[in-house]
């Protein structure tokens, strides 16, 4: 099963979560990213991020929907934060879209331990959601069963 994170720039949220994803994910399962309007680079404490935690950067790149061109995803998540009056991209692919807002820890303001609080507790509700998901019974659930799946980890 082929996973797309989506956000806006793709240099931090989504970006985290393809990596958080794929460093857990049992064989058969795959994330990517994609950002709307990629910034173009992954911000650097996402990256220092993920190596402190043991989690590997190789591959990550800020990149746009062409990125899976020919190779759709099965499943489309968008990581924006709504209650910050984010606007999420819109994916126009057959696949089953599910939105897990995250707060975005780039925007936290403050000294280091401030900034890498916000980043590890991001890092922590992403890495619960992705165990949630693995653990769902995926040969008994059908995409309306899916859809609620998806919905109910959003609140984890």
């Amino acid at each position: 099963m082929k996973v797309l994170f989506m956000c806006t720039a793709n240099s931090c949220r989504s970006i985290l979560s393809e990596a958080v994803f794929n460093h857990l994910a049992p064989p058969g399962f795959m994330a990517i990213s994609s950002g709307s309007f990629p910034k173009g680079m992954v911000l650097p404490r996402s990256l220092s991020t993920l190596r402190e935690a043991g989690i590997s950067t190789e591959g990550l790149y800020s990149k746009g929907n062409d990125a899976f061109e020919g190779n759709p995803p099965d499943v489309v998540i968008t990581v924006c934060d709504k209650a910050a009056g984010e606007v999420c991209p819109v994916y126009f692919g057959p696949a089953l879209k599910a939105h897990w807002g995250l707060e975005d820890p780039s925007d936290v303001q403050g000294d280091e331990a401030r900034l890498n609080a916000a980043f590890n507790t991001t890092l922590g509700i992403i890495a619960s959601r992705c165990q949630a998901f693995f653990a769902l019974p995926f040969a008994r659930l059908g995409p309306v069963e899916l859809k609620a799946e998806l919905d109910r980890i959003a609140q984890l």
